[in-house]
């Protein structure tokens, strides 16, 4: 089991999001606004793609998830099996431990779903990129 960090979430596991009534409701303890530094925001097929991106000034807005301990292990199973995040990193989406900043500017190691290598390589040669940061401020 890996270690037990918060979540950050960017996209449709945000509180009122779809995916987060699905997987998250009634498993957190917590939800705090954060912020993850040096990443830009892509638009997908209907969620967002996470990209390391070390232009100035990228980041993501999203939420600092913690679950509750007794529904962590099947939270982060069933996280991982929603962003196609495979063991050997070829999925859609790779877990990494990063720091996030929440909203009183306090660091915070958190799990990240980012874009996996393939879908990453992608999005650098056809961006398709949120310039706000934030998936609730994307235009429609």
């Amino acid at each position: 089991m890996p270690t037990r960090l918060p979540f950050f979430v960017y996209g449709t596991l945000r509180t009122g999001e779809r995916n987060h009534a699905v997987f998250l409701a009634g498993r957190c303890a917590e939800v705090r606004t954060a912020v993850l530094d040096g990443a830009a925001l892509h638009d997908g097929p209907g969620f967002p793609y996470a990209v390391p991106d070390a232009e100035p000034g990228r980041r993501i807005v999203g939420e600092l998830v913690t679950v509750r301990p007794g529904a962590y292990p099947a939270a982060l199973a069933a996280l991982d099996r929603l962003e196609d995040c495979r063991t050997d990193g070829s999925g859609e989406y790779v877990r990494e431990r990063l720091t996030v900043r929440t909203a009183d500017g306090e660091p915070a190691e958190a799990w990240v779903y980012l874009a996996g290598p393939a879908v990453a390589a992608r999005l650098r040669a056809h961006p398709a990129l949120i310039a706000s940061g934030d998936w609730r401020r994307r235009p429609c």
